[in-house]
């Protein structure tokens, strides 16, 4: 179990770090000076760290989830319709979540 839990926060924080990677490189490529942080280059700093950040918990909560319903399919399989509706409901509670963080991201970059 802590081997799980060590290599889900290695991808967490290798996925938080792509993204302020790609806001940083986002931010050059739109003709911020490379050695200065300019207004537009931390909006999409910002706009990385928050789908970053927003998208690490509902993962999390997402694999757990799978993995408690599994479990539980393995030691009652007679109830898997209730187990996968279940899942199903609570998954997508989940990912509403990390698509607030996405809207705040998008509006980030584009509005403010």
């Amino acid at each position: 179990m802590k081997t799980v839990r060590r290599s889900l926060a290695s991808v967490g924080i290798t996925g938080v770090l792509f993204l302020l990677m790609t806001g940083v490189v986002a931010a050059q490529v739109a003709g911020a000076a490379s050695n200065e942080f300019s207004a537009k280059g931390m909006k999409y700093i910002a706009a990385a760290i928050t789908m970053g950040v927003g998208a690490l918990g509902p993962a999390l909560g997402i694999g757990m989830l799978g993995g408690k319903a599994m479990d539980a399919l393995g030691r009652n399989p007679e109830a898997a319709g209730a187990i996968q509706t279940n899942m199903i409901l609570a998954i997508a509670f989940a990912e509403a979540i990390g698509i607030y963080a996405l809207v705040v991201a998008i509006l980030i970059g584009f509005v403010f």
